[in-house]
């Protein structure tokens, strides 16, 4: 069964699932995409239905996905598994694209294969950004561990500059969705009078659930370096989303520009 996270919160969710409804005994595996798995899904999706979840990796300018965990191998926390045959993954210097990195380090996703967009259409200006010399710059920042295996940690326009610190969205992220009472999260960068860039979370409780603002703080304290720990945490009913159920981290940014420019 291919879904979005949101799909498997969603049905997790479900009255008739939790109370034990639903058989999933013919579910043998799912595969995610088009938002981060949180490892808090992933395990609860499994325990509860014992099928398999595959993440997978790819951008619409890839036409289909170019990593992917395998099904007969090993699962890595917080990867997006392997390239696919034929594909060829690189990095570059988020500042200097045209400065190869090393794999193990951090950078921009650039990635190479037969499934690759030839372009845009009707537009060079966009598809000269994105190809450079058959190689497709995703925008997305992450490494490749010693065994192959991708990790993403953030978009490149996503990056938080908060007193010229550097914190990935999903860092953040992962670390409030392991809360219990934590339904969804988004994480994005505010402007700042102090810190010119400051943290913010956007939380969705689960239903029942009563965690305050500050308990969540003080539980990013103890699992996050200080700068990386949201100044902002807002509670809301729900989190603006795609179709597809991904969590649009730029209309949140949005929202909160409205607010300020309301307030002044």
């Amino acid at each position: 069964m291919p879904g979005v996270p949101t799909l498997f919160i969603g049905l997790m969710e479900h009255p008739e699932v939790k109370a034990g409804k639903v058989d999933f005994s013919s579910l043998k595996f799912c595969l995610s995409g088009a938002m981060p798995l949180m490892v808090e899904t992933k395990q609860r999706w499994e325990a509860m239905t014992h099928a398999r979840i595959l993440e997978a990796y790819g951008l619409t300018e890839t036409t289909v996905v170019i990593t992917i965990h395998p099904f007969y191998g090993k699962w890595k926390e917080g990867s997006v598994g392997l390239p696919l045959p034929d594909v060829i993954i690189k990095f570059v210097d988020v500042d200097n694209p045209d400065k190869e990195l090393p794999y193990g380090q951090e950078g921009e996703v650039v990635a190479k294969g037969p499934q690759i967009m030839p372009g845009y259409w009707n537009n060079p200006q966009g598809t000269a950004e994105m190809i450079k010399d058959g190689w497709l710059y995703t925008g997305d920042i992450g490494y490749m561990d010693e065994d192959g295996y991708l990790f993403l940690t953030s978009r490149k326009k996503e990056l938080i500059k908060p007193s010229g610190h550097q914190v990935w969205p999903r860092e953040v992220e992962e670390v409030i969705s392991t809360h219990p009472d934590v339904g969804e999260v988004g994480v994005a960068g505010i402007p700042d009078s102090q810190q010119v860039e400051a943290v913010k979370a956007w939380v969705v409780l689960k239903p029942g659930a009563k965690v305050t603002t500050d308990e969540l703080q003080k539980y990013c304290r103890e699992r996050l370096t200080a700068y990386k720990v949201p100044k902002y945490i807002e509670l809301r009913e729900a989190l603006p989303k795609t179709l597809v159920g991904k969590i649009l981290r730029r209309v949140l940014q949005e929202e909160e520009k409205a607010k300020n420019t309301e307030g002044k």
